[in-house]
């Protein structure tokens, strides 16, 4: 079967055509599930993790809130490849097309709206005034728009990064969830050994980064994380050796580790900064 994840702008009729796919296919439908069960295994209150999602990114100064949004986005990336191991999932959260950017024959869709549309979804949804509802789903959408600019260097408008984009100005629900059902059995989204082997490696990159970002000692280093078939490979500068001990011993703990290579971890000088 198929992965499909589905990128939208708020109340764009992304949760309804994730709804559709999911009774139609059989397929399990995730969202906030992913952050509930995220919060849960790294223990963290899920307002906690949703405001540094939903929050606009820090300005230098509090470089250690971008930091802290980097590590929440490893605890939900780690959670994601979980359930897409076994594929027949669609994910309509947060970035699903960038969390798994790794991974090929994911079946990546834009569902685009017009503004009366995303008003009307607003104001019926979440009992809106059109004036709020307008204020809403601008201030959500250049949310969106700077994170991910930020976090990927990459305009989240931007059609390539995308196997369809569904404009719902013409088309229905129902008419865009058949299309997208029909391409789920093509041979080109079909999961090969080669793509579970890459979810297989992606999930254990994410969950080392996950492990390590959950870490006290841990927790505020940005550690390049290579995993192929088991054996990891971990580079970057953390401050001493004991430091470099503590990421050896939480990464080992994991048991898909199967060889660990921290030979290009390097110390910081005492002038350094470490963030």
């Amino acid at each position: 079967m198929a992965i499909i994840t589905i990128s939208r702008g708020t109340f764009s009729g992304g949760q309804q055509l994730a709804e559709c796919l999911a009774a139609k296919l059989g397929y399990e439908s995730l969202s906030r599930e992913i952050l509930v069960e995220a919060a849960e295994k790294y223990g963290i209150s899920e307002n906690e993790l949703t405001n540094a999602i939903k929050a606009k990114p820090a300005i230098v100064e509090r470089l250690s809130l971008n930091i802290d949004r980097v590590r929440y986005l490893s605890f939900i990336q780690a959670t994601l490849c979980e359930h897409v191991k076994n594929d027949n999932v669609v994910y309509y959260g947060h970035a699903g097309h960038l969390l798994l950017k790794d991974v090929c024959r994911v079946i990546k869709v834009k569902v685009i709206a017009t503004m009366e549309q995303r008003l009307a979804f607003a104001m019926d949804r979440n009992k809106l005034s059109r004036e709020d509802a307008i204020l809403y789903i601008k201030k959500m959408d250049k949310y969106r728009q700077k994170w991910t600019k930020f976090l990927y260097g990459i305009d989240w408008n931007d059609p390539s990064l995308y196997d369809v984009v569904v404009n719902l100005k013409d088309t229905s629900i129902e008419t865009a969830c058949d299309m997208i059902s029909v391409m789920t059995s093509a041979s080109e989204f079909q999961l090969t050994e080669n793509t579970k082997k890459a979810i297989a490696d992606l999930s254990l990159e994410s969950q080392i980064k996950a492990k390590l970002a959950s870490d006290k000692m841990t927790k505020d280093y940005m550690l390049k994380i290579a995993a192929e078939d088991g054996h990891v490979v971990i580079s970057g500068r953390v401050k001493n050796a004991d430091h470099a001990n503590k990421i050896r011993t939480v990464v080992r703990e994991i048991p898909e580790v199967k060889s660990l290579d921290c030979s290009c971890i390097d110390y910081y000088l005492n002038d350094d900064v470490i963030l």
